[in-house]
């Protein structure tokens, strides 16, 4: 049976550990350390947590541009997906690449392991499964999800075949199996009304997992998913709780999770994100999200990168980019705004949250001109440092280290602790 610190240790998110309880003194002696990418390009970062400081340490290119990467349970391997497709209906490429590292105990630092596999086309996210078996991926166009099984070494091995039809919705944007490892939930996000196309309709899809095969259970999407774009969730570490952003709506839901891996059919609360959101411009969006490893507050980022003209020149149109922070009810889950810190960037795509959830890292993905009264100035990309208040959580703006993106976008960050 799972017991409270092995269910807190599993529902980490992406590289992020959690303390809770007496694991705190024990996560705090353990060094935990930042990776990024751009483009092809990962790179190591040492943390320095009282200092709110990063120092980079090293990189490696990968095939393709990363789109996502995730530890195996143990923080012995990093599983990363790379291609050279683009997002946003651009070219869906030919390069799609699924690679397995070793991490370094000591420094962090990634060597190959094993055989890298061919994905089917890009891949937009990929996790492990909670007993460190299987490597799954989700993909967003054609939306689809599969599993790789893993070796005893960590190395990856075949990929599992699906016997089952399923219903994976429109544009896939997240997959991860729940705490008992008996379901496995596909966010997908479907698209907003564009060039005369009417509107894509969003899902939330669980799916039984055992032995690597997906069965359809549940589909959850109000209005049969139109007005319903979901893009990431996260589990809370020690209640029966699922939170969701929905990201073309810039709202957050919560959902019950019931013993049986499946979820409540309507949510618990719905919640808007943005800081006012009677002004909501063109291209706004509600991003990823993480809980504090205490469980008292949920974090997600809101996103823009909407232009408009101003002297000759495309600009940032105004809309928000930065940190939400909502407390959380501990007894009917209930999230309340608590406040949001600025990005200083633009389109926080991804966020990590130190083990002792006292520091937030979240990542810029591209550089963007801003008006400045009557001339501009270019907002760079970058890694955005936060204090996160001992108190309640609260996010505050440390510093900023500006990173070169010429070469591809900063699509992915993450923290994981050396084993």
């Amino acid at each position: 049976m799972m017991n409270r610190r092995s269910f807190a240790g599993l529902v980490a998110g992406a590289g992020v550990a959690v303390a809770v309880g007496g694991a705190k003194a024990q996560t705090q002696r353990l060094r935990t350390v930042l990776y990024s990418a751009v483009g092809p390009e990962f790179t190591l970062y040492d943390i320095d947590v009282d200092g709110a400081a990063l120092a980079k340490r090293s990189s490696l290119m990968l095939p393709a541009n990363v789109q996502y990467a995730w530890p195996h349970p143990t923080n012995r391997y990093f599983y990363v997906v790379s291609s050279n497709g683009e997002p946003g209906g651009g070219a869906k490429g030919d390069k799609h690449v699924l690679n397995a590292f070793r991490i370094d105990s000591a420094t962090g630092a990634l060597s190959p392991h094993g055989e890298s596999r061919n994905l089917p086309s890009r891949p937009i996210h990929a996790s492990v499964d909670r007993a460190g078996e299987y490597v799954l991926t989700a993909y967003n166009e054609p939306s689809n999800v599969t599993a790789h099984r893993l070796n005893a070494d960590g190395t990856v091995g075949q990929l599992v075949n699906q016997p089952n039809k399923l219903d994976t919705g429109i544009y896939a944007h997240q997959i991860r199996t729940t705490p008992n490892n008996q379901t496995a939930i596909l966010i997908t996000r479907g698209n907003n009304a564009a060039g005369g196309k009417p509107e894509d309709p969003g899902a939330i899809k669980v799916l039984g997992f055992k032995n690597g095969v997906f069965t359809p259970l549940q589909s959850i999407a109000p209005g049969n998913g139109l007005g319903f774009g979901p893009r990431h969730l996260d589990f809370h570490p020690t209640k029966p709780w699922v939170f969701v952003s929905i990201e073309r709506q810039n709202q957050l839901y919560v959902y019950e999770l019931k013993p049986d891996g499946t979820l409540g059919t309507q949510p618990l609360f719905v919640k808007q994100t943005l800081a006012d959101p009677r002004n909501v411009r063109p291209s706004q969006g509600a991003g990823t999200i993480h809980i504090h490893p205490n469980g008292r507050v949920v974090y997600l980022t809101n996103r823009n990168a909407g232009t408009i003209p101003f002297a000759g020149k495309q600009v940032f149109n105004g809309g928000e980019n930065n940190v939400a922070a909502f407390s959380i009810d501990q007894n009917t889950a209930e999230p309340r705004l608590a406040g949001t810190a600025d990005g200083h960037g633009i389109q926080l795509r991804t966020f990590a949250i130190h083990p002792s959830g006292r520091l937030l890292v979240a990542a810029s993905i591209q550089p963007l001109p801003v008006r400045k009264g009557e001339t501009t100035e270019l907002l760079s990309a970058g890694l955005s440092v936060y204090r996160l208040s001992e108190n309640d959580g609260q996010p505050t703006f440390v510093r900023k280290y500006d990173i070169d993106t010429a070469k591809g976008t900063q699509f992915w960050s993450g923290m994981v602790t050396l084993a």
